[in-house]
């Protein structure tokens, strides 16, 4: 990949920044859904409980917990993709009501258009926003050489890899420069190889943009590596128990992080705060 690595001044700038842009207030938030159980009798389903983070402008936190805990869930009422019974989730100080232009989510199957190529998919939420055509293909392109697939630029997903795949993803998620982004387990469909390339890189893509990142994963590891905080779920129905503060300085490698002897220690606390919760096994 083509990114630099951050200079400690760079990694500095997406250090949490004044103002509220890019501020997220997750606040007393309830979350219901409706399914039919065995019985053929409509359910009410608890999803999340009394749910309460604020994340600052250009942090980096990601969200842990069991499987069925509710983190997806709490991503996508970020995203205003699904309603809250319950509570208020505000966004640069104002209430959420629907999806907007400060949030761009990437998902784990990566979401792109097979017809279309790396520069066609990036394209696309451009033209969506009714920039002009040579206004557009600029920002695509900055951010296709920003993830490193410029000689990929004509390629079309089935061409790529996995990892590449998601960089178009994430590019396609930066062209529109929303303050936020919410992703969503990005890595989940990766081989371990790829997948410890990706986090590396994504530590340089945030150091250069400065984005506000809420990120879902099922890795211990993975959330201790790129956070700077950690948010823990209980399981279903979901609510943060404790936001845990990750004690390693930008910028990162995995060298200095997985053999410092705090990372062993943080990545013990995890696992008992997880194992505490008496559910079936967790699953990385």
């Amino acid at each position: 990949m083509s990114v630099t690595q951050p200079t400690t001044s760079q990694a500095q700038s997406a250090a949490p920044r004044v103002g509220t842009a890019g501020r997220i207030e997750i606040d007393h938030v309830e979350k219901f859904y409706t399914k039919v159980g065995r019985s053929g009798q409509e359910e009410r389903v608890h999803a999340l409980r009394e749910t309460n983070l604020v994340v600052e402008p250009g942090e980096f936190v990601s969200l842990l917990g069991p499987s069925g805990c509710g983190k997806t869930t709490l991503l996508k009422a970020l995203d205003g993709l699904v309603p809250i019974e319950a509570g208020e989730i505000r966004v640069g100080g104002k209430k959420t009501t629907g999806p907007g232009r400060d949030r761009a989510f990437v998902f784990q199957n990566f979401g792109l258009f097979p017809w279309r190529t790396v520069l066609g998919n990036v394209l696309l939420p451009l033209e969506a926003a009714g920039h002009p055509k040579a206004e557009r293909e600029e920002i695509a392109r900055h951010y296709i050489e920003m993830v490193g697939l410029t000689k990929f630029i004509e390629h079309h997903p089935h061409e790529l890899s996995g990892g590449m795949q998601q960089r178009v993803g994430i590019a396609r998620a930066l062209a529109t420069d929303p303050q936020i982004l919410l992703m969503d387990e990005p890595f989940g469909a990766l081989d371990a190889q790829t997948r410890e390339l990706m986090q590396v890189e994504l530590l340089q893509i945030w150091g250069h943009t400065g984005k506000t990142v809420v990120f879902v994963t099922h890795s211990v590891d993975e959330a201790i590596f790129l956070s700077r905080r950690i948010a823990v779920f209980t399981a279903h129905p979901g609510t943060i128990k404790e936001v845990l503060e990750v004690p390693f300085a930008y910028p990162r490698t995995e060298g200095d992080v997985k053999l410092d002897p705090r990372f062993a220690e943080m990545r013990h606390q995890v696992w008992q705060m997880l194992r505490g919760d008496n559910r079936p096994a967790y699953s990385e």
